[in-house]
């Protein structure tokens, strides 16, 4: 069962921090390729606390990886197109190909959270998104694809700093908005739909992984680590074999034995 309460230690890191860090994208850059050699394809979502640190998870989680084969997509307030469809739409529209990966900075869940606590949902339907998010994510394993859940946990007094921080800094007020306040105010209403979400979508398919966020370096090394970990376990890491073809043209232009 998880409980948000159990993430709030905050440690500081102990370790290097920049080489861990280089050491998990060099990782993960193999891994991206591991993924675009055999075909394979994942979906790596995160949710989280306004303020969190999402951005910044998602800033180093790429920053090795070659462009032509990611996507992130940011998730805001769906558009009236999107409205007048089922509230999976959006996010089938943007599910990858084999060969790619799709970051969600913020997801599907969005129909039990801000949907179901702001009111944007009817009560039928976001009780109904439970079943539907589970089975939506039962079909992309099914299919092949990795699932991978990330949620970053931070305190009211580490949300709070960090919101008076973008106050103040005039180039980081485009980070916070209206919405920041709105969700703070209703704190309690979000932690009893967050908790309702975990022990109604934490599968053995698509399992949730919950990071004290309160520290920034430890929750992207945790964040980083337990993402390689995942990928690891459904992607081969052992190299494609050369094509002969190739290697007979390859060898005879470079002149190698």
């Amino acid at each position: 069962m998880i409980h948000l309460g159990d993430f709030e230690a905050g440690t500081p890191y102990r370790g290097d921090y920049e080489k861990d860090l280089a050491a998990l994208q060099k990782r993960l850059a193999h891994l991206q390729v591991a993924c675009l050699c055999h075909g394979r394809r994942a979906v790596i979502a995160f949710e989280g606390w306004d303020a969190s640190g999402k951005g910044g998870v998602i800033k180093r989680l790429t920053a090795e990886w070659d462009p032509r084969y990611f996507e992130v997509h940011p998730i805001a307030a769906p558009s009236a197109e999107e409205r007048a469809r089922h509230f999976l739409w959006r996010f089938w529209t943007r599910l990858p190909a084999d060969q790619h990966i799709a970051v969600f900075d913020r997801s599907w869940y969005g129909r039990v959270l801000v949907e179901r606590v702001e009111g944007f949902a009817a009560e039928a339907d976001w009780r109904r998104g439970y079943d539907e998010i589970n089975e939506f994510e039962a079909q992309q394993a099914d299919s092949g694809t990795a699932i991978i859940k990330l949620f970053l946990h931070i305190t009211q007094e580490e949300q709070d700093r960090r919101l008076k921080e973008r106050l103040e800094d005039p180039w980081k007020r485009w980070k916070t908005g209206l919405d920041d306040y709105r969700n703070r105010a209703r704190r309690a209403d979000y932690l009893d739909a967050m908790h309702d979400m975990f022990r109604r979508t934490d599968t053995r398919w698509a399992p949730w992984t919950v990071i004290d966020a309160n520290d920034k370096e430890s929750a992207r090394i945790a964040a980083l680590q337990a993402i390689v970990d995942r990928l690891e376990a459904h992607v081969p890491l052992e190299p494609p074999p050369l094509d002969p073809a190739l290697e007979k043209v390859a060898k005879a232009a470079l002149g190698l034995d």
